[in-house]
């Protein structure tokens, strides 16, 4: 049994998105081998309708899957297939682009304005990347929830945990996507695939994830003036996405007022990643293509 250490934590970033939605980006649209086969994490939230309301108008997809999850108002979906459909709180979808699809999201918030949601990017070898697009709409009624004795509760949306296994099946990575509380002032560990990338996003409350030398915090290795090293305990908070190193599980110790965080894992894909924002294909030539496709109108298949 090994914890995983910390590689980094860093906050998400305030970033411009769709038409003219505003959000969060933990990380996305660089370097992303380390979080491997994930390529991009949003977090949007807010109160304020005109932060949300003009939402991600009609827009192409191939190569990928894109995982929505709403906590607080609703988004309405549709497609250039025909797919039609509403996610409300708790709701999941989990669309496969393959080959390609025309997508639109439009957010509304709930009675008081509050808007709240997730998404994920996913990548998909490039055996599957041509594969006739899929929907999986997920509502929260179906999704299992497993409530530990001193009371952490998980949500497992994908992949099994504690015995439960999430609705969402047949995805390329076999990732495990949990929603995990952890009551105030308690201590959890975690199981993770020793082979999966593996990273934990906090979205409410505060705590602390480490390794076993530090079980009840992150220790981080600062340089002092003189060039000597010292370690320094780090509080991770509302918005801070925790990237963790190998092991088998996670560690994590919850602040007075309990912790809430995402905690994602997957098998990488290692493969060469070529981006043109939504479209993520293996090599320049074929995201050429894909371009010239999309010009010509010959995107959809």
């Amino acid at each position: 049994m090994s914890i995983r250490p910390i590689k980094s934590i860093v906050q998400s970033q305030p970033t411009l998105e769709g038409a003219g939605v505003r959000l969060r980006r933990a990380f996305g649209f660089g370097e992303t081998s380390e979080f491997d086969p994930f390529l991009l994490f949003d977090d949007f939230r807010g109160d304020n309708p005109a932060d949300y309301i003009a939402g991600f108008p009609w827009h192409p997809h191939r190569g990928i899957e894109t995982i929505t999850y709403v906590l607080a108002g609703t988004v309405e979906h549709g497609d250039s297939l025909g797919n039609r459909g509403t996610l409300g709180d708790g709701d999941v979808q989990w669309m496969t682009a393959g080959r390609g699809i025309m997508h639109q999201e439009m957010p509304k918030g709930d009675a008081k304005g509050r808007m709240h949601g997730f998404q994920l990017w996913a990548n998909l070898p490039s055996s599957l990347k041509m594969t006739a697009p899929r929907y999986q709409d997920i509502p929260a009624a179906a999704i299992p929830e497993v409530v530990d004795d001193d009371g952490t509760r998980v949500r497992v949306i994908t992949g099994e945990f504690w015995g439960k296994r999430g609705p969402v099946d047949g995805v390329a990575a076999s990732p495990r996507y949990l929603d995990v509380s952890v009551p105030p002032g308690k201590r959890k560990v975690l199981k993770v695939d020793t082979r999966a990338h593996a990273f934990a996003y906090v979205f409410a409350g505060s705590g602390t994830f480490g390794g076993a030398s530090a079980p009840f915090g992150v220790l981080t290795e600062k340089a002092n003036a003189d060039g000597s090293e010292s370690w320094l305990r780090e509080r991770t908070g509302n918005r801070s996405l925790v990237l963790f190193d190998a092991g088998d599980e996670v560690s994590v110790q919850a602040g007075e007022e309990g912790i809430r965080f995402l905690l994602v894992s997957g098998k990488p894909i290692e493969e060469p990643v070529a981006w043109y924002g939504p479209i993520v294909i293996n090599t320049q030539a074929e995201l050429a293509q894909a371009v010239r496709e999309l010009q010509n109108g010959t995107f959809i298949r």
